[in-house]
């Protein structure tokens, strides 16, 4: 029997067999709105409320380092992650369950601090952390976040639902992660190399990256948009479909397409991005159009809206439009700044676990 490595299939690849697998299981449901295929499953509630549902895993050497990555950063940054699908629904978070894989030798002020980055996220974001579990690792940190929210059907924002014609918008700017990045594991490449030659750390190293402050903030300590939710609860918008900037702008605008069952059209001149990530990509020769595109971790919102509701946002300082839905047959298109039009099936999509 010959066997096939996920890395032939890729994460993607893998979710869709396993959707199929347990597709069975969620018919029974029918009160299950939404299953897997979203930033969120989603239950109805009641006539009147749906309740939304996230969990994310974060691995040691996957997802983080902690040579570079302090401890409360981390503690904040799992949960930022899961509000970021909560609000990426059109929801509000509400109760969070933390499970944690610690090896033993870990010093106890270590969990404490995480711990305490979990809790000032969450008194943020104003949810509770209702519980968890714990176990040992034999390699590394992981860290499972298990995380619901609610909406009304009324408000309720899928990935399905954009239509030709739909202007396509994105908040806040793109390409900062990468770009901290870059920079944290070009400082870990040198404090390995200073400990293999058993030299001294030398601090100043990391006072010269204060100027990229922003970049390296965007990474370690992404902000989830619950502000843009709070700004469309008041203004009474309601996006057509919405996903949260996380594998990076080509795959997550992929996503939304192919659930929605159209095509789409942006313009690379519009991009908003990060003016520090111009600078660090500018150092690192390379482009903070690319990272913006394909860089990931962004955590910002990616949403449509009818033409006719432009007027609402318009004001708005951190909302950006940067194309429109089309039809299904012309493709997921990008026009450069060189005035090119590219197709994005084409170009580096965002980060895959299992890529090979």
């Amino acid at each position: 029997m010959s066997f096939k490595p996920i890395s032939e299939i890729g994460e993607f690849g893998l979710i869709e067999r396993l959707s199929k697998i347990t597709a069975q299981s969620a018919r029974q449901r029918p009160e299950l709105l939404e299953g897997i295929g979203d930033d969120c499953a989603v239950w109805q509630l009641g006539e009147s409320e749906v309740q939304v549902v996230t969990t994310d895993l974060l691995t040691e050497h996957v997802h983080f380092d902690l040579l570079t990555t302090p401890m409360h950063h981390l503690g904040s940054k799992a949960i930022s992650v899961n509000v970021s699908d909560i609000c990426a629904m059109n929801a509000f978070p509400d109760y969070a369950l933390i499970s944690i894989a610690v090896p033993p030798k870990m010093p106890v002020e270590m969990v404490e601090e995480l711990y305490r980055g979990i809790e000032h996220a969450a008194s943020a974001y104003g949810l509770a952390i209702a519980g968890g579990d714990t176990s040992s690792s034999a390699s590394g940190l992981f860290i499972s976040v298990s995380m619901t929210g609610t909406t009304t059907p009324e408000l309720l924002a899928l990935r399905k639902g954009a239509s030709p014609g739909d202007l396509i918008c994105v908040t806040g700017t793109l390409g900062g992660s990468t770009a901290g990045l870059h920079l944290l594991q070009r400082e870990r490449a040198t404090m390995i190399e200073q400990m293999r030659n058993n030299e001294p750390y030398n601090k100043e190293v990391m006072a010269e990256l204060q100027e990229y402050a922003e970049a390296i903030r965007s990474h370690l300590l992404p902000e989830a948009r619950i502000d843009i939710i709070d700004f469309f609860s008041e203004e009474e918008i309601v996006p057509t479909a919405m996903i949260d900037i996380s594998d990076g702008l080509v795959a997550d605008l992929g996503h939304l397409c192919r659930r929605s069952g159209v095509g789409a059209h942006i313009d690379e001149s519009k991009l908003p991005v990060l003016p520090e990530a111009r600078a660090v990509a500018e150092e690192f020769q390379q482009d903070a159009f690319d990272w913006a595109l394909s860089g990931g971790e962004d955590y910002q919102l990616l949403f449509t809206l009818p033409k006719a509701d432009y007027d609402l946002i318009a004001a708005h300082r951190d909302i950006t439009v940067i194309g429109e839905i089309n039809e299904k047959e012309e493709g997921v298109l990008l026009t450069d700044i060189f005035g090119m039009t590219i197709d994005m099936a084409e170009m580096k999509r965002g980060f895959d676990h299992f890529a090979g």
